[in-house]
């Protein structure tokens, strides 16, 4: 029998892929539709191609409302806009002016069936929730709404640098090239560069003085069948992607036969940008994934604030376009691409080499990097892109031996002051020591010069420690001649000690710091994960969280939780204010807001949803005093791995107690059909007694027998009742407590009474008492009391051979009065632990036929224990039989007149 898993057959699709497929859909239906009306430039006639198209829509029946629609004063655009609903704009106060911008808030309440907002590049004034209308247009889509809107190609983010290098304009609004893939229709709107220069001279897409200034730069022919080209380049490639989907879908056969993987090296360079946007190009056409990867090196680390910021953005554009981005700690850039490639499986490596000036010393005595990782993994396809862009100031090329470094000069001073200090104090070792036992005192400062400021200082004191240690203590001294030529020697071999030691310092400084870091965010998520697995209450996890976090990011933190409502509320210790209404979008759409965020960014804070794999638990905010600390990749990393732990230990108390509820629901419902089945059972029997004994009774009144009936049926009346009121007594101390009725009353009235009320069950037995007459009084509820002995009677009677006597004895000891009753029976059954009795539908004999559902001695217990005494069951000495002992406290009676 073939038992080969169904994706394996030919022709079949892959199971996991049709419910991927299948969730993704469901996930897709809940979401609004996005058309994109995409054309090569402004005046092709896209904002009428959709105003046409929405008024037809409105003539089908559906609700359109223009959210905001830019006419540019065009007669023929502003024409389409009659009879079509328009949304009121919001009002901005910005630079003392007001602007009026689009009502997101508005839009989202009004939940048209298809909403239309011009210009997806636009760039919101400064106060919007989101900084690009595209972020706007993804929250509408995630709440049903669809959208169309109108888009150029030179505001594609991976054409930025394509469409700069042609019309020699730098486009600053751009969107996500995502965005644009994710569409669900692209309708081309294009018309021929000649038409549209037409238009542009009759006036049809700019006002006369702009038309001319137009035309004169960017509205040049070349530049417009340039961008005409890369628009329908741009669109074949997405019919292309369409035609493998629906291959893929439909199993007719894969393209590759694995996804390919791309890494791409960066160095934080000026062209790192362009090579991101060249590579995302490049992943689109291949169907591939990939990963912008830096290496931290040793030689890389004092790199200028500049060079920074500039790699900490080239990142964020990578992860826009789609990439994972992630940085590297290593002290060999060739080798921690390498690992790292093996690692993730990367297929191909793609990086930027610069061309090495002709000038340069290192030219002929070091590899490059692409020959280096040639060599190290020759396995791997190594793509080498021309760099030619002019670097940022103070930047280092990505080589594995680098050389230059750009240093502040407060490490260069340090060091001189450091060699300037071992002359002098070589000048006194001078008097005891030889020349060549100094020598060590240079190499100590070299040493801790590349230990304190980096591998630029190191090397500066070690050439000045040669030129010091010859100036001042090599004859003749006082000069930098050299009168044996042995001491060249010394000064070449003491400059190459000194300059390998402060290399080597300098790395071991670098990775101790790396590691130091790693270990830092490794510990704290340790600890963070540790606290919370030990915490057993929800105030626990908001005190380890807040003081974790605010430690961990140096930053004031604040809880927002999610009750069972989903209304979210402050936890207490909160440290920061929070923005209620932000905090409400963070915990609905389940995505990072403020500070650093693309939505709302104006913001002081910045929210983090608590999202845990079930249901989101509520928001994390953070107040941070450094502002920039997050814009680091491991930082960010580190935050959601910290919201990640604090949101799974706030699910699991929410599962332990749904966990505990359900607990004592089965229990309920354990005991409940225990109880039902008893009752049916031990009510059942005295009912057929009862009604069979009438019957008879009915049938021979005033005969022979009918006394004898009678008394049965008030036997079994009584039995019935005693069995009733066993209930409802546990069921009103189950409900709301023991509630006595204390009474000053002598014990002996207590027991008459029980055996009063148990007259016909204890006929034909001996009942024996030992009650002295100076016991003393006792602070009791007489009637529960009763309840008690009449409780231990029945069972008596019940699991004893009929004609078997009974023994009430009674006797003060210490503080406390013993009340035992005493029966003949076979005792106590072999391994039952006598405690266990007294536990509600708990009896002596599992298979037992007496009558019973295990519930008065339970009740005889909870009543003994709300009077302060305890009762206990032993076997009767000398036996057999077994004995109950119930201990009472005994008070001060009151004085009697």
């Amino acid at each position: 029998m073939n038992t080969s898993p169904v994706s394996a057959l030919p022709g079949r699709p892959d199971p996991d892929a049709l419910v991927a497929q299948l969730q993704a859909e469901q996930k897709q239906a809940a979401r609004g539709r996005l058309r994109i009306y995409f054309g090569s430039n402004a005046g092709v006639g896209k904002t009428y191609a959709m105003l046409a198209a929405a008024q037809r829509e409105r003539q089908g029946g559906r609700s359109v409302l223009v959210g905001l629609v830019e006419t540019h004063d065009r007669a023929e655009t502003a024409q389409q806009l009659q009879g079509l609903e328009l949304l009121p704009r919001r009002a901005l106060a910005y630079q003392g002016r007001q602007l009026a911008e689009f009502d997101l808030d508005a839009a989202l309440a009004r939940a048209p069936d298809v909403l239309l907002l011009d210009e997806l590049a636009h760039s919101n004034v400064a106060g919007s929730r989101h900084p690009k209308r595209w972020q706007d247009v993804r929250e509408l889509l995630d709440a049903g709404i669809s959208v169309w809107t109108t888009l150029n190609v030179q505001h594609l983010e991976s054409l930025n640098d394509v469409v700069a290098g042609i019309v020699g304009i730098k486009v600053h609004e751009t969107v996500p090239d995502q965005m644009f893939d994710e569409a669900d229709e692209v309708v081309v709107v294009d018309i021929p560069p000649e038409e549209l220069l037409r238009r542009l001279k009759s006036g049809k897409v700019y006002a006369p003085d702009q038309a001319e200034r137009a035309s004169h730069s960017f509205f040049r022919l070349g530049n417009l069948l340039a961008l005409r080209e890369l628009a329908l380049r741009r669109t074949a490639d997405r019919v292309d992607e369409d035609m493998r989907d629906y291959r893929r879908e439909r199993a007719i056969g894969e393209v590759w036969p694995a996804r390919e993987r791309l890494l791409v090296a960066v160095a934080g360079r000026a062209g790192d940008d362009a090579l991101v946007r060249q590579v995302a190009r490049m992943v689109r056409r291949l169907d591939a994934d990939w990963i912008v990867a830096y290496v931290d090196a040793p030689q890389r680390q004092h790199r200028p604030r500049s060079a920074q910021a500039a790699l900490l953005r080239t990142l964020a554009l990578a992860a826009r376009l789609g990439a994972e981005t992630v940085t590297l700690p290593g002290a060999d850039v060739a080798q921690a691409l390498v690992a790292f490639a093996r690692e993730r499986n990367a297929s191909r490596l793609v990086l930027a080499q610069p061309p090495r000036p002709p000038w340069s010393p290192w030219r002929w005595w070091t590899a490059s990097l692409p020959d280096r990782l040639a060599r190290l993994h020759p396995d791997m396809e190594v793509l080498v892109l021309a760099g030619g862009q002019k670097s940022v100031r103070g930047e280092l090329p990505l080589v594995s031996v680098e050389k230059a470094a750009s240093l502040a000069w407060q490490g260069y001073l340090g060091a001189t002051l450091a060699c300037l200090a071992a002359t002098l104090l070589a000048e006194l070792l001078m008097r005891v020591f030889e020349p060549a036992n100094v020598v060590m005192l240079f190499l100590l400062v070299v040493v801790l010069s590349a230990l304190r400021w980096g591998r630029g200082p190191g090397a500066w004191a070690a050439l000045l420690s040669v030129l010091c240690f010859d100036f001042f203590f090599v004859p003749p001294r006082d000069s930098f001649h050299v009168n044996d030529t042995q001491y060249l020697f010394t000064f070449s071999l003491m400059l190459g000690v000194a300059l390998v030691c402060g290399q080597l310092m300098a790395r071991l400084r670098h990775e101790a710091r790396v590691a130091a870091e790693r270990e830092r965010r490794a510990g704290a998520l340790a600890r963070l994960a540790r606290d919370l697995s030990a915490a057993l209450t929800r105030e626990q996890v908001v005190q380890i969280a807040l003081g974790t976090v605010s430690g961990v990011f140096h930053a004031q933190a604040a809880l927002m939780l999610a009750d069972d409502s989903e209304a979210l509320e402050l936890a207490p210790g909160s440290l920061c204010v929070v923005d209620e209404s932000i905090a409400r979008w963070v915990m609905d759409h389940g995505r990072h807001a403020g500070q650093g965020t693309d939505t709302l960014p104006a913001a002081p804070a910045r929210y983090v949803p608590l999202a845990a794999p079930v249901h989101m638990r509520g928001v994390l905010v953070l107040q941070l005093q450094q502002p920039g600390h997050l814009d680091v990749p491991e930082e960010q990393r580190l935050l959601e791995a910290c919201a990640s732990q604090v949101a799974l230990a706030l699910e699991r108390l929410h599962f332990v107690a749904v966990a505990q509820q359900t607990q004592l629901a089965m229990e309920g419902e354990r005991m409940r059909n225990t109880l039902l089945a008893a009752v049916s059972h031990d009510l059942r029997t005295p009912l057929t007694t009862i009604l069979g004994a009438a019957e008879a009774a009915q049938r021979h009144a005033g005969k022979e027998g009918a006394a004898e009936m009678l008394a049965q049926i008030q036997h079994q009346a009584q039995a019935m009742r005693q069995l009733v009121e066993n209930l409802l007594d546990m069921a009103r101390l189950q409900q709301g407590g023991v509630h006595l009725r204390h009474e000053w009353l002598p014990l002996d009235e207590v027991v008459g009474s029980a055996l009063r009320q148990m007259k016909t069950s204890l006929a034909g037995r001996t009942v024996s008492t030992d009650l002295p007459a100076d016991l003393p009084l006792l602070k009791l509820d007489g009637l529960l009391m009763e309840r008690v002995l009449v409780n231990l009677l029945d069972n008596a009677v019940k699991y004893t051979s009929p004609g078997t006597g009974l023994h009430i004895g009674a006797c003060v000891e210490g503080a406390e009065l013993r009340l035992g009753l005493r029966d003949q029976g076979p005792g106590l059954p072999a391994g039952l632990v006598a405690e266990s009795l007294f536990e509600p539908f708990t009896r002596g004999q599992a298979e037992s036929t007496v009558s019973g559902i295990g519930l008065g001695l339970a009740l005889a217990r909870r009543i003994v224990e709300a009077h302060g005494g305890r009762i206990k069951a032993m076997a009767a000495e000398p036996g057999p039989g077994t004995e109950f002992v119930i201990h009472l406290p005994v008070g001060e009676p009151p004085p009697m007149d």
